[in-house]
C-alpha cells in the first residue's frame, strides 16, 4: 500500500561531544509535552541512546544503519518509525561525515538515503565569527546534502550567539540558525566504558529530560524546526510503496516462541528484532536473568543479547534457576544464542574487573575476564562456517563488535564465524557453536554483509 515519505530530520555535529544527544532528548521530550507525536531514531550501532530516545517520547526507537542496511530498508525502517508521527528526529554518530573504516556508514550517508535535511549542532564554546566557517566548510563539503538548519550550543551570551548568528548570515544561501542554547553545567549524563549509562540507571531521569526540554523549548524555535521536516517531506519522493525489507531481522527467526533476556545486564537488542520476528508469526516473551528467571517453558528458543553482565557476574553466578534453565534448553536442543555479554554468559566462567572469577552456566568452552581490558570495536563482516539457527553454512551478515572484555580461554570447539573487518581485511574466526547452543562476541545487524 502506498505511503507518505516520512517527515524527518537528522540532529548532527562536526564531531562527538557537541551536545546532540541532549539537544535530540531536548527536542523530544519538548514536542512530545506539547502533544507533537515525536519519535527518535538512532543511526549507526548503539544501545545506548535509544533508550534515552524511549523515555523521551514514551515509544520505540529504531537503529538505522547506513553501513550495514542497504537504502530499500533504512527507508522502510524509518516509514515505520515514523508511522502516525508528526515528526521522526534522527540523531546522528561522531561527526556528521564520519562513518566505518571503509569510509560508509556517515549521519550523512543516512540523511542521503532518507533525504531528510540536516540540523547542525555546532559547540560554539571558545569561538564566535570562525562558527560560520565551519557551517559553510559542512554546507559545502557534500553537494546534494542539505544543511536546512543550525543550533549553537554552549553559548556564552546573547551577544556571542548575535555574532555567529551574524557572520552565518553573510554566507551564501545560509541555513536557518534555529537558536542558541546558553552553557549548562548542571545537565549532562554519566558514561561507562561502554558509552553513557543506561537510560533506567539513571538516578533521576525524567528531570533530567524536562531541564533538556525547558533548554530546547526556551531557546530554540520548534515551530521553525517542524516547518524544516514538512518542506523537506512535501518536496520529497511521492507516495511509495513500503518494500518488504522492513521486516527483515538482522537475526534469522530462532524458534515459534523465542525468550529472550532483557533486564539491566541483557539491555542490548535492538527494538527491531522483536518486532521483527512477531511481523513474520513468531511470539516473543521475556525473562530476567538477574531476578534469577528461566526462559519460559513453553519457548523452543532462546536469545541472550548483550549488555553489562560484567556488572553483576556475582549475582548471576548464584542464580540457579536462570542458569539451570539454560541449561535444560540445551540439554533438550532447543537452539541457545548469545551475543557479547551473552556470549560470555553462555561459558564457563566470567572474571570481573577485581581479579574474581564467576562461573557461568558452562554451555560453550569459554572464559572470559574484564581485569586485562582492551577495546576490541568495528564493523564485521561475519559468515557462518557450518549449520546452525543462523541458517546454512556461509550465511552472510553485516555485524558490530564493541566490547572491552578479553578471552582467557575458548575452545576447543567449532568456531561460529569467519569474519573480516569494515575494509574486509584482517581475516580470522570467531565465536564457538556446540550442538544447539551459539555465540560470538558480534551483534548482528542485518542478514546480508554489504
Amino acid at each position: 500500500m502506498p505511503i507518505k515519505p516520512t517527515k524527518g530530520l537528522v540532529i548532527a555535529a562536526p564531531s562527538s561531544g557537541s551536545g546532540k544527544t541532549l539537544v535530540t532528548l531536548g527536542l523530544l521530550r519538548a514536542l512530545t509535552r506539547q502533544g507533537v507525536a515525536a519519535r527518535g531514531i538512532k543511526t549507526g550501532p548503539d544501545y545506548i541512546d535509544p533508550a534515552f530516545h524511549r523515555a523521551a517520547t514514551g515509544k520505540p526507537c529504531f537503529n538505522l544503519d547506513p553501513w550495514a542496511m542497504p537504502p530499500d530498508r533504512l527507508r522502510a525502517l524509518a516509514d515505520q518509525a515514523g508511522a502516525g508521527a508528526d515528526i521522526t528526529i534522527a540523531e546522528g554518530v561522531m561527526g556528521l561525515f564520519d562513518g566505518a573504516a571503509d569510509g560508509r556508514g556517515s549521519t550523512a550517508d543516512l540523511a542521503a538515503a532518507l533525504g531528510w535535511p540536516v540540523i547542525l549542532v555546532l559547540d560554539v564554546m571558545g569561538q564566535s565569527t570562525s562558527a560560520a566557517a565551519i557551517v559553510e566548510g559542512f554546507r559545502r563539503f557534500r553537494p546534494g546534502l542539505s544543511i536546512a538548519g543550525v543550533i549553537l550550543n554552549r553559548t556564552g551570551s546573547d551577544r556571542h550567539a548575535s555574532m555567529i548568528a551574524d557572520a552565518v548570515a553573510t554566507l551564501h544561501a545560509p541555513p536557518a540558525i534555529l537558536g542558541a542554547i546558553p552553557r549548562d553545567e548542571f545537565i549532562s549524563v554519566p558514561s561507562r566504558h561502554l558509552g553513557l549509562v543506561q537510560a533506567e540507571e539513571h538516578q533521576d531521569l525524567d528531570a533530567l529530560l524536562e531541564r533538556a526540554a525547558d533548554l530546547v523549548e526556551k531557546h530554540v524555535n520548534l515551530d521553525l524546526l517542524r516547518s524544516l521536516g514538512e518542506q523537506a517531506a512535501a518536496s520529497g519522493a511521492s507516495p511509495r510503496a513500503a518494500p518488504q525489507t522492513a521486516n527483515g531481522p538482522g537475526l534469522p527467526v530462532l524458534g515459534q516462541h523465542i525468550a529472550i533476556a532483557r533486564d539491566r545486564a541483557f539491555a542490548f537488542c535492538y527494538d527491531t528484532v522483536p518486532l521483527a520476528w512477531q511481523a513474520q508469526g513468531a511470539s516473543v516473551s521475556f525473562f530476567s536473568p538477574l531476578a534469577d528467571e528461566a526462559p519460559s517453558s513453553d519457548a523452543d528458543a532462546v536469545y541472550l543479547p548483550g549488555g553489562y553482565p560484567e556488572l553483576h557476574a556475582g549475582r548471576l553466578a548464584g542464580n540457579s534457576f536462570f542458569l539451570n534453565g539454560l541449561r535444560d534448553c540445551a540439554a533438550t536442543g532447543k537452539p541457545v544464542f548469545g551475543e557479547c555479554g551473552g556470549y560470555m554468559v553462555l561459558g564457563e566462567a566470567l572474571i570481573d574487573a577485581d581479579g574474581a572469577s564467576h562461573p557461568m552456566a558452562g554451555l560453550l568452552p569459554l572464559t572470559t575476564s574484564f581485569a586485562a581490558r582492551k577495546r576490541h570495536l568495528g564493523y564485521r563482516r561475519a559468515q557462518t562456517l557450518s549449520p546452525t539457527i543462523l541458517g546454512p553454512a556461509g550465511s552472510g551478515f553485516a555485524a558490530h563488535e564493541f566490547h572491552y572484555a578479553t578471552v582467557i580461554a575458548e575452545g576447543p570447539g567449532d568456531p561460529l564465524f569467519a569474519v573480516t573487518d569494515a575494509r574486509r581485511e584482517n581475516p580470522a574466526n570467531t565465536g564457538l557453536v556446540r550442538g544447539s547452543v551459539a555465540g560470538s562476541f558480534l551483534h548482528l545487524i542485518d542478514r546480508a554483509c554489504t
